[in-house]
């Protein structure tokens, strides 16, 4: 049984390909310019900006199942088209596909809690590149599942992580928001819920996250307790009073999904310790 990461290389591919290893499946991987720290598995390189090399890599592997993981950030033709050719290919071969999107496609505005039922209003570049994939693949891939997640940690070598360790040793300037609320989940946590979808037959959209809604800060607070820094050298700071664009108040609410695949996601105190 043949799986296939899209994006393997990057912090969330990582995680899926060790969790593949671990029960003992066969899972390749993609990436752009180089390949994941990882042995496991047989490595192809894409630019998924290309659709005559998805169509290629997608008939060469014949995969049962795809995960789509990859980000290019704003960049349209990476994360939106390159969305669509993954499901173009996806499609005429007939393959499972689980995309993963965020919640950046939301603006926070008029609400702050977002269930699966909820239409796309994003105000950044990124969050509308977002939007626009998961449109072309619940068009082409009626079969497919669209899954959201928040700020993705780990057991330390998240970005975010390491942002606050940088912010913290006065290594990068900048702050950590007090209005700039998420729902962070475990890496562990999100790959183990992708796993779970790419195995069913459940279609549609998705909430991953976790279920505490925090600040950047209060997160960041959090990680410095874990790792043994002072929360005293966290800068703070509010979004609001700065020039970067981005919704300030965005809880994913994954209750439905936890019920509909019959999962737990954990909070962010739970998974740094706090309780």
């Amino acid at each position: 049984m043949k799986m296939l990461i899209i994006g393997g290389s990057g912090f969330l591919g990582t995680e899926l390909l060790r969790q593949a290893r671990g029960r003992g499946w066969e899972a390749d991987a993609s990436y752009h310019s180089r390949p994941g720290r990882t042995q496991e598995g047989v490595w192809h390189q894409l630019d998924i900006r290309s659709r005559v090399q998805v169509d290629a890599l997608l008939t060469t592997v014949a995969p049962r199942v795809v995960i789509n993981v990859s980000s290019g950030g704003a960049d349209w033709a990476v994360t939106a088209d390159g969305s669509v050719h993954v499901a173009l290919a996806a499609a005429r071969l007939g393959i499972r596909l689980v995309h993963v999107s965020s919640d950046a496609v939301f603006s926070g505005i008029g609400r702050a809690r977002y269930d699966e039922t909820c239409t796309p209003d994003p105000i950044t570049p990124y969050g509308a590149a977002k939007a626009a994939g998961e449109t072309a693949v619940r068009l082409l891939c009626p079969d497919a599942a669209v899954v959201r997640t928040s700020l993705i940690i780990g057991d330390g070598g998240s970005e975010h992580e390491r942002v606050v360790r940088e912010l913290a040793a006065n290594e990068r300037e900048g702050a950590l928001f007090t209005d700039d609320i998420r729902c962070p989940i475990h890496v562990a946590d999100l790959a183990a819920g992708l796993w779970n979808l790419a195995f069913s037959a459940e279609a549609g959209v998705f909430h991953l996250a976790g279920a505490d809604a925090l600040s950047r800060y209060s997160l960041g607070v959090l990680i410095a307790r874990r790792d043994g820094i002072s929360p005293s050298l966290l800068p703070a700071g509010r979004r609001a009073d700065t020039w970067l664009p981005g919704a300030l108040d965005v809880r994913l609410d994954s209750h439905a999904t936890q019920d509909r695949l019959g999962i737990r996601l954990r909070g962010a105190r739970e998974f740094l310790g706090e309780r």
